[in-house]
C-alpha cells in the first residue's frame, strides 16, 4: 500500500491525496510537516509530499508523483491517450504551477508575518501572473472540464494550485486573479462540488489549527533570533 507523507494544510499535499482518491487507490496517511527531521529522512529537501511506494522506495516532488500513481495504476486514467492531447494537459499544469502559484507564494511570508509587501514585488508577482493568465486563457476549454469532456490531472492538478491564488495573490494585490479567465470561476464551482474535494477540504480544515500554530512558532523564532 502507498504512504501518503506531509500535512492536509498543504495544497500540494491535497492534489496528490485528491489524485489517489479519485483513480481508486489505496493509501495511508501519514501526518508528517516541512523540514522536520522525520520528513528529511524520506526527502532531504524538506518538502511535502512525499509517497513511499508499496516496494519501499520515497518519491517527491507532486508532477512526479502524480505520473508515478498514473502510470502504476492505469485504470482509472487521468491523462488522454492522445499524446498531443496529453502534452496540452501536462503543459497547462505547467503553466499554473510556475506562473500562477509560485508567483503567489510570494506573498506567503509577508501575509503571515502581517509585513509590507513592498511596490517593487507586487509589480513583479502580477506581471508573471498576468503570463499565466494569458497562457491559460488560450489552453483551457471549459467544456465542462479544462480540455474538454474527459476530467483530467490539469483539473485536479490547476484546483489546488487554485487555492494559493485566491488565499494570497487576490487578497494581497487586489485583484480577483482567476476572475480574467473566463469560464474559471464557474470551473472551480462544479470542482468544489465532487465529493473528493469536500472531504479532502473537510481535512484540511481540521489540520489547519495545528499548522497555523506551527507557523506561528517558526515566525516568532525567526525574530527572536535577530
Amino acid at each position: 500500500m502507498i504512504t501518503l507523507h506531509g500535512f492536509a494544510a498543504s495544497n500540494y499535499y491535497n492534489l496528490v491525496k485528491h489524485v489517489l482518491l479519485y483513480k481508486q487507490v489505496p493509501f495511508e496517511e501519514h501526518l508528517v510537516y516541512g523540514g522536520s527531521e522525520e520528513l528529511m529522512a524520506l526527502n532531504p529537501a524538506g518538502k511535502v509530499p512525499v509517497i513511499t511506494t508499496p516496494e519501499g522506495h520515497n518519491i517527491s516532488e507532486s508532477s512526479v508523483i502524480c505520473d508515478f500513481i498514473e502510470q502504476a495504476y492505469p485504470s482509472i486514467a487521468l491523462y488522454p491517450e492522445d499524446a498531443t492531447e496529453r502534452a496540452v494537459v501536462k503543459q497547462i499544469m505547467k503553466v499554473a504551477e510556475l506562473y500562477l502559484e509560485l508567483p503567489s507564494r510570494r506573498f506567503i511570508p509577508y501575509a503571515l508575518s502581517g509585513t509590507d509587501i513592498p511596490d517593487s514585488v507586487k509589480n513583479e508577482v502580477r506581471q508573471v501572473l498576468n503570463r499565466g493568465v494569458m497562457a491559460l486563457r488560450h489552453l483551457c476549454k471549459f467544456s465542462p472540464w479544462l480540455r474538454g469532456e474527459q476530467f483530467s490531472m490539469a483539473d485536479i492538478y490547476v484546483y489546488y494550485v487554485n487555492t494559493i491564488v485566491n488565499s494570497f495573490a487576490t487578497k494581497q494585490l487586489d485583484w480577483d486573479v482567476l476572475a480574467d479567465i473566463p469560464g474559471m470561476k464557474q470551473w472551480e464551482e462544479a470542482m468544489r462540488q465532487s465529493d473528493i474535494t469536500q472531504a479532502v477540504e473537510d481535512a484540511r480544515q481540521a489540520n489547519l489549527p495545528e499548522f497555523m500554530q506551527k507557523v506561528t512558532a517558526q515566525i516568532q523564532a525567526a525574530h527572536a533570533s535577530k
